[in-house]
């Protein structure tokens, strides 16, 4: 009998302190008008001295945790999407799991950038379906406050902090769950957007370096070859869908990808005014935020997609 990975939770967090464009403006040589006509984006959150992207993570987790009705004791794989770790090792997703009080199962980090949380849906979902997981936390987790240039307004006032995580878990015989994935990535293209910075390479945390032009040139492109090829795969279209949940990285991105796609914009959901780019958390946020409004709701055709630095990029089709 067939293994699905459905959906039974989800959830968000997004640290307290706001970051408006009017407040940026006063940081560096930039506006309101010129930051919303170019992204979109109207306020970002910033995490709070001490507050890392454990602490993030493990606060998604449990409204996840609280909106599947489960407990953390439920869960036998946690695997954490982010760029922006605690620590150089141990994973944050052993970190979490530690906060959670969880010491079956087994944890660790995916590193895909924005497309992150896209990875480590796509992983745990092959876990799942090959029995090595029964319940899996997946989360998307970024302070990347931590590695802006706060002098450079081409980046940062495209960046925020938070979380989001999803579960899922194994079941038989059902049509729901995660249907198909498409991950890619080409190196070709890492000095595009990058860190200047590294264990290895100069000892340090650097900064995020974005050439953006570049960046926004390939990215509708990108997202179109794996949302096209999560259809190929199973057999739907873009009129089957209920709802598209893009990477909240630009709200140009969105709607190109969304028109090249033929996708109608009341069918997209979009959360980068108030988030910004939050890399992989980015996707479970606005998941949460639509589920929490009761947009998406059980039985909905629901497309994931992600695109960043590497670059990587992918899809994910889920039947809620």
């Amino acid at each position: 009998m067939s293994i699905n990975s459905v959906v039974r939770g989800v959830g968000g967090y997004l640290p307290k302190k706001i970051l408006t464009n009017d407040e940026l403006a006063k940081m560096v040589d930039t506006s309101d008008e010129w930051i919303v006509q170019r992204s979109g984006i109207r306020e970002r959150h910033i995490a709070a001295e001490g507050e890392l992207t454990s602490d993030l993570a493990v606060n998604a987790a449990n409204a996840a945790l609280k909106n599947a009705n489960l407990i953390a004791a439920d869960i036998d794989l946690i695997i954490v999407a982010t760029a922006t770790p605690d620590l150089t090792f141990p994973s944050t997703a052993s970190l979490v799991q530690q906060k959670l009080g969880i010491n079956q199962g087994f944890a660790f980090d995916i590193q895909a950038v924005c497309s992150g949380f896209v990875f480590a849906l796509a992983t745990a979902d092959s876990y799942i379906k090959t029995g090595m997981a029964k319940r899996a936390l997946v989360i998307g987790a970024e302070t990347f406050s931590r590695i802006i240039d706060w002098t450079d307004r081409t980046t940062c006032v495209l960046f925020g902090d938070g979380a989001g995580a999803m579960i899922i878990e194994a079941q038989e015989a059902t049509k729901r769950g995660v249907l198909c994935s498409s991950l890619r990535t080409d190196g070709s293209h890492w000095n595009k957007l990058y860190v200047d910075g590294g264990v290895s390479s100069t000892g340090t945390v650097g900064h995020l370096k974005m050439a953006g032009k570049e960046v926004f040139k390939h990215a509708v492109s990108m997202i179109h070859d794996v949302v096209d090829d999560v259809f190929k795969k199973s057999g739907l279209s873009a009129k089957d869908l209920d709802w598209f949940v893009p990477h909240q990285a630009n709200k140009r991105i969105i709607d190109g990808a969304g028109k090249k796609l033929k996708i109608p914009a009341q069918k997209v959901v979009v959360t980068v005014d108030l988030h910004a780019n939050t890399s992989a958390a980015s996707v479970p946020l606005a998941l949460s935020v639509a589920v929490a409004d009761g947009r998406i709701k059980q039985g909905d055709l629901v497309m994931l997609e992600a695109m960043g630095g590497g670059f990587t990029w992918g899809a994910t089709l889920i039947r809620w």
